[in-house]
C-alpha cells in the first residue's frame, strides 16, 4: 500500500482489472506470457472527482466558450466571434463568465444587445446558479418589469424593475424553458471530450452531480448509457439523480427505476442530489443570520422541516444523498436530516461546505457525513474578496472552507472540482488545500490548511468511497488497477505543476502523454 506515504516508484502486476501483487513480488509473476510495460514517473492511485459536471463542461467547449477568459471585453469579443462564426444556430449559448468581472457581480443585457440583437443569447456564469441573457431572450421569455421573482430565484432588475439581463437560480428556467432541445448526438460528442480532459488529468473516476434537467440542460444520464453499452465509457461513473424540489418522496419510486435502468457497465447511480440553497456571491446561500446588505437569509430551495422524512425514505430505497449546502443554514439542515434519519449505511455527504458554523463541525465525523470539498476554491480571490466576504462579515469570514477543522475533528474527506465551475486539475486543487493562497500571498484561513498526505487521499481513497467505488484509491493486490504515473514526486516541489504521463483504468491504458 503507497498511501498515506504517497507516490513511489515501484512496479505493480496486474491481472485483468485487478492488481495482484506490487513491489518485490512483481519480479516472481514474470514469465514467457507475460507482457511486461516499461514505465517510468511516479506511480499513484488514479484521481476521483467527487463532484464534478462532466457534460456540461463537453458542452460548453461545442458552444461559446468563455471560461479562458477573466474580462468583461474578452467575454463580449468571444460572444462575438462565435455569432458570427455560427450564423444559422437559432441561439447562442454557452458559457464560462465570471461574476468578478463586473461592478457588482452582474453584467448587462446592452452589453450583449449591442453584439447580437437579432438572435436570443443564455450564457449561464462560471459556477451555473446564474445567466446572463439579451433583450430578445427577456422578449421570448415574456420577462418585463412586471415579472415576479420565482420562488427558488430572482431576476436582477433596474431601479423601476425592468430587468437588467441577468437570472440567478431558479429564474434562469424562464428563459432556458425556450431553448430548442439539444441533440443526443451533442451530448455524447460533449462527454467524449470531457473523458478525454479528465483522464489526461489522471480522473479515472469521477460523480457526476447533477444527473437530470437543469437550468436548460436536459438529463446526461442517455449519454453516459449509450456510451457504456458501446464499450467508449472508460472512466468509472457514479451518478447523483436530482431531486425535483417542487415534488415529495412521491419520486423516490421512479428514483428506484432510474437507477435500475442506468446500471451498465462501469456507470451506476446510487446517489440522490439534493439541492439545499444557492451561492453566497449572488445571495442565495442559507444563511442562520441575514446578510449585511438587505438580502435577508438567502434562498432554501426545499422545506427543511420536510428534509429529514426525504433522507430517510431515501435512505430506505438504499440511496446516499448527496446535498449541494453553500450557507451554515443549509450545511445545519443537511445534517439535521441525516441525524433525524438514524444509522445507516447510505454515504451521505455534503458537497461545497463553504460556510459551516464551528458548532456543526464535529457533526460530520459523528455522523459520518462526508465532507465533499472543492479545494480549489479556499483561497482569496476577486469573487470571494468582493462579492462574500463584505457580505457576511469578519466572524462568518473566519468560518469558510474548515479543511483542517473537519479533518481533525474525524470528517472523512473527499475532493472535487466542480468543473466546468473551476479547473478540473486536481493537482491545482491540491496545491490550494495545501497552502490556501494560489491566487494571492494573503493565506486564507492557515490554521484550515490540509497536508498534502491528507489531501492527496481525499482525491483518491476518500473520493472513491464517496463514488461507491470501495475498491479504488490505493495500490495494493486485489483492488481495482486504476493507477497514474507522474512526472514528479509532488511531495517535493510545486503541487499544482505536477503533470500526468499515463493514466490506467482497470489496468487499461486511457491516457498516454509520455
Amino acid at each position: 500500500m503507497f498511501l498515506p506515504t504517497g507516490p513511489q516508484r515501484a512496479q505493480v502486476a496486474v491481472k485483468g482489472e485487478r492488481i495482484i501483487a506490487v513491489g518485490d513480488e512483481v519480479a516472481g509473476l514474470v514469465g514467457p506470457n507475460t507482457q511486461v510495460v516499461p514505465v517510468s514517473g511516479m506511480l499513484a492511485p488514479g484521481i476521483q472527482d467527487a463532484h464534478v459536471h462532466p457534460v456540461w463542461g463537453g458542452l460548453e467547449v461545442l458552444r461559446c466558450d468563455l471560461s479562458p477568459y477573466t474580462e468583461a471585453s474578452a467575454y463580449r469579443q468571444a460572444v462575438a466571434h462565435y455569432a458570427r462564426a455560427n450564423p444559422d444556430r437559432g441561439w447562442v449559448t454557452g458559457g464560462g463568465w465570471s461574476m468578478a468581472a463586473f461592478p457588482g457581480g452582474n453584467p448587462h443585457r446592452r452589453d450583449l444587445d449591442d453584439i447580437v440583437a437579432d438572435r436570443p443569447v443564455l450564457l449561464h456564469n462560471c459556477d451555473h446558479h446564474g445567466a446572463w441573457v439579451n433583450t430578445r431572450a427577456l422578449e421570448l421569455a415574456g420577462i418585463d418589469r412586471l415579472t415576479p421573482d420565482p420562488p427558488d430565484g430572482r431576476i436582477e432588475r433596474e431601479a423601476d424593475g425592468t430587468p437588467t439581463g441577468v437570472l440567478h437560480e431558479g429564474a434562469v428556467a424562464l428563459v432556458a424553458r425556450h431553448l430548442p432541445e439539444a441533440s443526443a448526438a451533442e451530448y455524447e460528442a460533449a462527454l467524449r471530450i470531457a473523458q478525454t480532459h479528465l483522464h489526461r488529468l489522471g480522473i479515472t473516476g469521477w460523480q457526476d452531480a447533477i444527473l437530470g434537467p437543469y437550468g436548460g440542460y436536459r438529463d446526461p444520464s442517455p449519454a453516459y448509457r449509450a456510451l457504456a453499452a458501446s464499450g467508449e465509457l472508460t472512466a468509472r461513473v457514479c451518478g447523483a439523480l436530482w431531486w425535483d424540489r417542487d415534488r415529495g418522496t412521491e419520486q423516490i419510486e421512479e428514483l428506484v427505476a432510474r437507477r435500475a435502468e442506468n446500471a451498465i457497465g462501469r456507470f451506476g447511480t446510487p446517489m440522490v442530489k439534493i439541492m439545499l440553497d444557492g451561492v453566497a456571491e449572488n445571495f442565495t446561500a442559507a444563511l442562520t443570520e441575514p446578510y449585511l446588505c438587505g438580502h435577508g437569509n438567502g434562498l432554501s430551495f426545499v422545506d427543511f422541516d420536510r428534509l429529514p422524512g426525504y433522507v430517510k425514505a431515501l435512505s430506505a430505497a438504499g440511496f446516499g444523498v448527496h446535498f449541494h449546502a453553500i450557507g451554515d443554514a443549509a450545511v445545519r439542515a443537511a445534517l439535521d436530516a441525516v441525524a433525524a434519519t438514524g444509522k445507516s449505511v447510505a454515504r451521505h455527504q455534503i458537497a461545497h461546505i463553504q460556510l459551516i458554523d464551528p458548532r456543526d463541525v464535529p457533526r460530520f465525523g459523528q455522523l459520518g457525513v462526508i465532507a465533499n470539498m472543492q479545494p480549489f476554491w479556499a483561497g482569496h480571490d476577486p469573487q470571494l474578496d468582493d462579492l462574500v466576504l463584505p457580505y457576511i462579515g469578519p466572524e462568518r469570514s473566519g468560518w469558510l472552507y474548515p479543511f483542517g477543522d473537519l479533518h481533525s475533528s474525524g470528517a472523512r474527506l473527499a475532493a472535487g472540482s466542480d468543473w466546468p465551475v473551476t479547473t478540473a486539475n486536481p493537482w491545482q486543487g491540491m496545491e490550494m488545500a495545501v497552502t490556501r493562497a494560489m491566487h494571492s500571498d494573503e493565506v486564507l484561513l492557515p490554521a484550515q490548511r490540509l497536508g498534502l498526505v491528507t489531501a492527496l487521499t481525499a482525491y483518491t481513497l476518500g473520493s472513491a468511497y464517496a463514488n461507491s467505488c470501495d475498491e479504488a484509491g490505493v495500490i495494493e493486490a486485489g483492488r481495482l488497477a486504476d493507477l497514474i504515473l507522474l512526472d514528479r514526486d509532488p511531495f517535493l516541489g510545486e503541487i499544482s505543476q505536477t503533470r500526468v504521463t499515463q493514466t490506467y483504468v482497470g489496468g487499461e491504458r486511457v491516457f498516454d502523454g509520455s
